[in-house]
């Protein structure tokens, strides 16, 4: 991305969780899946695929997980006082996390270059042309 400096801060809503991203996203995914759309309370859920190593946190998070379509485990962390998703993780590769990048300081990152789970996207919400997409979860 043109003119962003790293590292880029990271907060969620009240502040007791804080990190920082010390470089770029490996990919920025929108993710249309029922469960995105609950999460997210909108359309679709916009996750940064990161190297572990390149996020630093501080401040104490909980653990949430689910088994996923898969058969793998959605594991996320969040903030226990304001409840604000910090990253998603499977447990089997936990040198990849999927970072909620939305409570980036500078957001100009969140420009999804693919969109996941199509089939299950809300019917006006139209995708821009150009843009890689799957039906359901890429292999």
């Amino acid at each position: 991305m043109d003119n962003i400096t790293y590292p880029i801060k990271g907060a969620c809503q009240c502040g007791g969780v804080t990190y920082d991203l010390l470089e770029p996203p490996l990919l920025v995914a929108a993710c249309h899946c029922k469960e995105c759309q609950k999460l997210s309370t909108s359309a679709f859920s916009i996750t940064a695929m990161v190297n572990a190593s390149s996020v630093k946190f501080s401040g104490l998070m909980k653990d949430w997980s689910r088994s996923a379509d898969s058969g793998n485990i959605s594991a996320a962390k969040f903030c226990p006082s304001c409840g604000n998703r910090i990253y998603h993780y499977n447990p089997d590769e936990p040198d990849k996390i999927k970072l909620k990048p939305c409570n980036l300081s500078d957001t100009r990152i969140i420009k999804p270059t693919v969109h996941v789970w199509v089939s299950e996207k809300q019917d006006w919400f139209n995708i821009p042309e150009g843009v890689k997409t799957f039906d359901k979860q890429p292999q």
